[in-house]
């Protein structure tokens, strides 16, 4: 991907995403223990149904990565075939390519103002830290 940028002298940045283990949704029933300071009096041995995932669950990396890639398809993006971690967006003209490790996301787009826009839609739905442009030097 970043032969392609640097072959098409496309801007490419790099975001990570802020507590990306807590956006996964689980699709089994998951319990745990109450946590402390927050035992119900009334029930203290009564056990918590998760809905979302927490980091050291066995289910979070995949709860979170699908996710993700539900809501880049929700943007148009699409999956690539040879690499479950790359995604593809075309929109007339412009492209746009995203590779996705745990919580670290590389960018590369057409365009500043195509890149911006793809990072504004997902800081609409996830909490990011903007690490900036991929030094051209790389």
């Amino acid at each position: 991907m970043l032969h392609l940028a640097a072959a098409h002298d496309w801007p490419v940045h790099q975001l990570d995403v802020k507590n990306a283990f807590l956006h996964g949704d689980l699709t089994e029933q998951v319990y745990c223990q109450q946590p402390a300071g927050f035992v119900d009096p009334k029930h203290p041995d009564a056990v918590c149904l998760l809905r979302k995932s927490l980091y050291g669950l066995k289910q979070a990396p995949r709860a979170w990565f699908q996710r993700f890639a539900t809501h880049l398809q929700h943007l148009g993006f699409i999956s690539s075939k040879s690499d479950s971690s790359l995604f593809v967006l075309h929109r007339g003209s412009d492209v746009a390519h995203l590779l996705l490790y745990v919580d670290d996301i590389i960018l590369a787009a057409s365009s500043p103002q195509f890149l911006q826009r793809i990072v504004d839609q997902l800081r609409q739905e996830f909490a990011m830290k903007d690490l900036g442009p991929v030094p051209s030097s790389i």
